[in-house]
């Protein structure tokens, strides 16, 4: 049974910003499946003839269409999708999620909005603790003045 006081970490929780490490070689075929399901599950009970429709207003009224949305989720197809028709989907299905699949494999995590700021502030307090850190070293040895002894 868990412990459920608050101030206690669960061990069993994800953490909400996983440290990643870049896989050692690129699998062209995994990562195909991998961007492929996850850009299928950001359709999943969507309209897919309307977020082609926004894609294609996105893209500068090219024409986008189910079934070339079909082609690119398609794990048995070897239909790839381009950055900027990538770009496109994210936004029309409103699944920001899909830059972070297509980044996780180097070991990258995207961050939006203010969650940026939560980093920069977490690097700075890191670079307070090893400048207070270096501070009490210094202060720690005694300080032998020699002016004005005579």
């Amino acid at each position: 049974m868990r412990n459920a006081s608050p101030a206690q970490a669960d061990m069993f929780a994800k953490p909400v910003f996983e440290s990643r490490t870049p896989a050692s070689d690129l699998d062209l075929d995994r990562f195909r499946l991998r961007i492929k399901g996850a850009m299928s599950q950001a359709l999943k009970g969507r309209d897919r003839n309307a977020v082609a429709a926004r894609m294609g207003r996105m893209l500068g009224g090219s024409a986008m269409s189910k079934a070339m949305l079909d082609a690119y989720t398609s794990p048995a197809k070897q239909q790839d999708i381009s950055l900027v028709r990538f770009k496109a989907l994210a936004r029309a299905a409103e699944a920001p999620g899909l830059w972070d699949v297509a980044v996780s494999d180097d070991g990258l995590l995207v961050l939006q909005g203010d969650e940026a700021r939560l980093a920069e502030i977490a690097r700075l307090q890191q670079e307070q603790r090893k400048l207070a850190a270096k501070l009490k070293a210094l202060q720690s040895l005694p300080v032998n003045i020699r002016r004005g002894a005579d």
